[in-house]
């Protein structure tokens, strides 16, 4: 289903489900959506997208790591489809309307469960979550998605003058800020935008840098990190303000290596 998913086909969930049951001692389509949602979860910490509408479920047992594992391992047309859909460029939706975007952020939980390891250890080919990150396409598409947004907000609250302020300074000043749009609050206090784009579900994770981490606790009065999600199919956005490290669980994935 997720090789159709990134594919642009379409099927039908619930009809899969109907055709499960009987494999399994006839369990209810409920208990059988939730192990989907184990799955999505466990697919995440690999660097794997889930499928659509199959939200990650917490207590995934340690085996269902291994077979996922095996699974994604022994499916080529996956790995080629998850390629193609994290690399594919972007462009920003040419009409929107910004009434709908806004959604709430997750809710922070733990992890999987004590019983499965926060990094299985399995051999995959591809982190893709992770390769998307390096999509400039997607990531600048996102950006001025959000320079419009920015737009529209201060418009819609009669800050004309401020809207025509917004900046994207990524570009025009450069990456290294520690943040991409300069927008305002309504009382004209700058508000420092920090934009995170993705093609898939509002859980996937995102990927910030020690300098982004460390600029939203200087700046976290003002500071805001959107993050835009489906983006490809219809945009939405969360927004996580002030201090990053209060709103999600962070992760040390790289660490510099040196001798003095």
């Amino acid at each position: 289903m997720l090789t159709l998913e990134l594919s642009g086909q379409s099927f039908n969930k619930a009809a899969h489900r109907r055709q499960l049951i009987p494999l399994l001692d006839n369990r209810t389509e409920a208990s059988v959506e939730f192990k989907h949602g184990n799955i999505s979860a466990v697919m995440l910490e690999m660097g794997i997208p889930y499928i659509r509408g199959y939200l990650p479920r917490s207590n995934a047992q340690t085996l269902l790591s291994v077979v996922v594992a095996e699974q994604v391992r022994n499916k080529p047309s996956l790995d080629q489809a998850a390629l193609a859909a994290v690399q594919q460029p972007a462009v920003v939706p040419s009409a929107n309307d910004f009434t709908k975007v806004i959604a709430h952020a997750p809710t922070l939980e733990g992890r999987l469960s004590d019983s499965t390891p926060l990094h299985s250890f399995n051999a995959i080919k591809r982190d893709y979550l992770a390769r998307e990150t390096e999509n400039r396409s997607l990531g600048l598409a996102g950006e001025k998605f959000v320079i419009q947004y920015e737009h529209w907000r201060l418009v819609a609250i009669g800050q004309r003058v401020l809207a025509d302020r917004v900046e994207h300074v990524a570009n025009t000043r450069g990456d290294g800020l520690g943040y991409d749009v300069l927008s305002f609050d309504p009382d004209g206090r700058e508000r420092f935008i920090e934009v995170k784009t993705t093609a898939f579900g509002k859980e996937t994770p995102f990927f910030v840098s020690r300098n982004e981490l460390d600029f939203s606790k200087v700046e976290r009065e003002r500071f805001h990190l959107y993050r835009l999600f489906e983006f490809r199919k219809a945009p939405r956005l969360f927004d996580l303000p002030g201090r990053l490290d209060t709103h999600c669980i962070l992760d040390p994935i790289t660490y510099r290596a040196s001798f003095s």
